[in-house]
């Protein structure tokens, strides 16, 4: 499949819980009882439509054509105090890292974090009593019981932010996908032309006594990306459930290295101030072309708020450094 055909982290789909079963309004009759008492059993429960945290999942194609979601109605109380049985939940296994939102006014419901973990996001409607539930000393054989409670129908959109431990933010070309590939098993399209990253790529990079943490790489933002320039706000919602950020700025910029980290800093900021507030490096890529004394002259012109590390990809150099350097602020 072409890169991206694959990865779908938004859907938008109508979810309709079941509606409740009938209370049973039933008297109580047999060979030796002309005329008994009330034994109506109560009415089934609607199924509800349930999101389960699956680590099986990362992208959410399996739900892309599936526009409707319907749960089965409970059914309706029988004699003899029988309660109808309840209507079958629709379970919908959706990758670590998924939002739920209300569509028509935004909001979120809630947001599913953990592998295996259950919530409910189109409750059923309850089921009715039947009519031993409204017996008493002045009415001691009630003919009526209550209906189902109808189901609720909404639209609901399920956005996905992908979780991992170390964002890698950067712009095109600036050497993510290069690093991604060296560090892990992943495969990232790598190619000398902008936007080479269509999807965010994960990848799981080993560390030491055999630890290990996640990478995701970021696609390429650009200037005015917040604005909805280029692919960069499309995806930028990724980089809020990364734990540390790590810039990237190629050696070979046009800018100054301060300046391209500037940019992509306000970027973030326009976006979502909150993301300030997370661990952040810089790694200057492709240096494997500076020579000592331009390696010195560079980091004059470097942010000073910010720990760096020269890297090169290719040659591999200061790779263990830079794994040191981001276990350390994972854990931190």
């Amino acid at each position: 499949m072409a890169q991206g055909s694959n990865f779908v982290d938004y859907v938008k789909v109508c979810c309709r819980s079941g509606h409740g079963g009938a209370g049973s309004a039933h008297l109580h009759r047999d060979k030796t009882t002309m005329k008994g008492g009330p034994d109506g059993g109560d009415g089934g429960r609607g199924g509800h439509i349930i999101l389960k945290g699956s680590s099986q999942h990362w992208t959410l194609l399996h739900l892309k054509y599936r526009k409707h979601i319907i749960a089965a109605d409970g059914e309706r109380g029988g004699s003899a105090l029988r309660t109808g049985a309840t209507g079958k939940d629709e379970i919908l296994e959706v990758p670590l890292g998924t939002v739920a939102k209300d569509a028509e006014t935004g909001e979120v419901i809630f947001e599913i974090t953990e592998d295996g973990e259950t919530k409910i996001l189109t409750p059923g409607g309850k089921g009715g009593l039947g009519n031993n539930n409204f017996k008493s000393a002045t009415q001691q054989t009630p003919r009526f019981a209550q209906p189902g409670m109808p189901g609720k129908e909404q639209w609901v959109i399920l956005e996905l932010k992908v979780l991992a431990d170390v964002g890698l933010v950067g712009f095109p070309n600036a050497g993510k996908s290069t690093l991604l590939s060296v560090v892990s098993a992943a495969k990232p399209e790598i190619a000398n032309y902008p936007f080479t990253t269509l999807v965010p790529n994960l990848g799981i990079v080993g560390y030491r006594d055999n630890k290990s943490f996640v990478m995701a790489d970021i696609p390429g933002i650009i200037e005015g990306a917040s604005e909805g320039k280029g692919l960069g706000y499309r995806f930028l919602r990724h980089i809020e459930r990364n734990s540390v950020l790590l810039f990237m700025v190629p050696a070979d910029t046009d800018r100054t290295i301060e300046e391209e980290y500037t940019i992509l800093l306000n970027e973030l900021k326009s976006y979502n101030p909150e993301m300030l507030a997370k661990p952040r490096l810089l790694a200057v890529t492709k240096s494997d072309m500076l020579d000592e004394e331009l390696e010195e002259e560079m980091k004059a012109q470097l942010p000073k708020d910010i720990s760096y590390i020269f890297i090169s990809s290719v040659a591999g150099k200061n790779i263990t450094q830079l794994k040191d350097m981001l276990w350390k602020a994972i854990n931190e």
